[in-house]
């Protein structure tokens, strides 16, 4: 299981960033959350048997929904030590 955590920053709040990763990582199959930050930006852990999958999600994120101005998407590759089982993906 790859797990990684993204850090987007630029206008990605009140621009409906969250429903919009949840949508897709949901498509794909992958699992962890995504939610805002105090500083303006918001974090994604998410964790997939495919670390092409998370390939595929960082693409999208750094995309965006339509209204978000994404200027920087950062990955952090992390080990869960086998705790990131779960493909459900949340809100926060």
């Amino acid at each position: 299981m790859s797990t990684v955590r993204f850090l987007v920053r630029g206008r990605v709040q009140g621009v409906g960033f969250r429903w919009f990763v949840s949508r897709q990582a949901r498509r794909l199959g992958v699992g962890g959350y995504v939610c805002n930050l105090p500083d303006g930006s918001v974090e994604v852990l998410a964790h997939s048997e495919d670390p092409a999958t998370l390939n595929q999600l960082a693409d999208l994120l750094a995309e965006g929904p339509g209204h978000a101005l994404v200027e920087s998407v950062e990955r952090e590759e992390r080990s869960e030590n086998g705790t990131a089982t779960t493909r459900s993906f949340d809100i926060r």
